[in-house]
């Protein structure tokens, strides 16, 4: 192995770091998700393995309706970016003579796996979440924690995560106290709209 390793140039041996790396962390993810802890929310409850699937369904829907935006900045497309960059460049170093050009290719397979996964959990996530939740008369009361960091007296959105129904789900929400940060605690006030949660710091509830 240490021989192997020792034969590599110094391009390759960053592809391996870089793809055995992704692989790891996309292998816990994908563990963490179907034991129903899904690793992007860290949500301090217990749900079942559909109940995550819903959260991951939901995070890649979201993205693949703002391809421009926040929603394909996620560290999950990251790591499926680097997965699909790094086993195509090693897979086809020996075919493609210019380093130059292998990495071009690699960047535009990465690139297309993102937005085929996201594509594929957005499609996923309709089936799973159409005319399951009426958001008006099930969300009032839930808790769940903050996902994107949400700007105090509704300046702007974030995201939470709560469980409703059993089930894990991802909302834009607002507030009208403090700014909340990532992974603060929350409970859901009301709904405002069918994909917006108006929240509050679930600490400042307790006397």
């Amino acid at each position: 192995m240490i021989e192997w390793w020792n034969s590599l140039s110094v391009v390759m041996k960053v592809l391996w770091a870089i793809t055995l790396s992704a692989s790891l962390i996309f292998i816990i993810q994908s563990i963490l998700t179907f034991i129903g802890a899904d690793s992007g929310g860290d949500l301090d409850m217990d749900v079942d393995a559909s109940g995550s699937f819903d959260a991951v369904a939901a995070d890649a829907a979201d993205a693949a309706d703002h391809p421009t935006g926040m929603g394909l900045l996620t560290f999950r497309n990251f790591v499926n970016f680097m997965l699909g960059f790094g086993w195509s460049a090693i897979l086809l170093k020996d075919s493609i003579g210019s380093v130059p050009l292998l990495l071009i290719i690699s960047i535009i397979i990465g690139v297309a796996l993102v937005f085929l996964v996201m594509m594929l959990f957005k499609w996923l996530g309709n089936m799973q979440q159409a005319g399951n939740i009426n958001v008006f008369t099930s969300a009032a009361g839930c808790e769940g924690k903050v996902y994107l960091t949400i700007p105090a007296a509704r300046a702007g959105a974030g995201k939470v995560q709560i469980s409703i129904n059993n089930a894990i789900r991802e909302y834009e929400a607002v507030t009208d106290g403090d700014a909340l940060p990532t992974g603060a605690s929350i409970r859901v006030v009301e709904a405002i709209s069918s994909d917006t949660l108006l929240v509050e710091a679930l600490e400042t509830l307790i006397v």
